[in-house]
C-alpha cells in the first residue's frame, strides 16, 4: 500500500456515516435500499458514501436479479485489515519511492535525443 492507497483508506472511515455502513455490512451482505432503510439515508446519499468506500476497497457491490427479475445491487465487506502504526506509514512511503517500472523515483529519467 502507498502513501495515496493509504490516505483514501483513511478518508473513507474518516466519516461517521461511512462507519455506519461498515457497522450495517459486518452481519452480511445488503441491497441498497435495505441498507438505506436501516441507515435512514437516501439512496443517492448512501451511494456518494459506498463510492468512496468501493475506491478504497473496503465494500464490494454486484448487481444481481431477483426472482422476480428486479436488478438488486449488493453490497458487502470487502476482506480488510488496518494496523496504523509509524510502520505502515513508513512501508507506504517507501512504497512510493519505487516507481511502477521498478525503478528508484530518485533516479533521473532517461533524456531523449532529439531528432529520434
Amino acid at each position: 500500500m502507498n502513501s495515496e492507497e493509504l490516505l483514501a483508506v483513511l478518508a473513507a472511515m474518516g466519516h461517521a456515516q461511512r462507519l455506519r455502513i461498515l457497522a450495517q455490512l459486518a452481519d452480511g451482505r445488503l441491497y441498497v435500499s435495505e441498507l438505506a432503510r436501516r441507515l435512514g439515508m437516501s439512496r443517492p446519499l448512501l451511494y456518494m458514501h459506498i463510492d468512496r468506500l468501493e475506491k478504497a476497497g473496503l465494500v464490494v457491490g454486484n448487481l444481481e436479479l431477483s426472482d422476480d427479475g428486479k436488478a438488486l445491487k449488493y453490497f458487502e465487506l470487502a476482506p480488510f485489515e488496518l494496523r496504523l502504526n509509524i510502520d505502515t506509514i513508513l512501508r507506504a512511503m517507501q512504497a512510493d519511492e519505487v516507481t511502477p517500472e521498478g525503478r528508484d523515483a530518485a533516479e533521473p529519467d532517461e533524456v531523449k535525443e532529439k531528432g529520434t
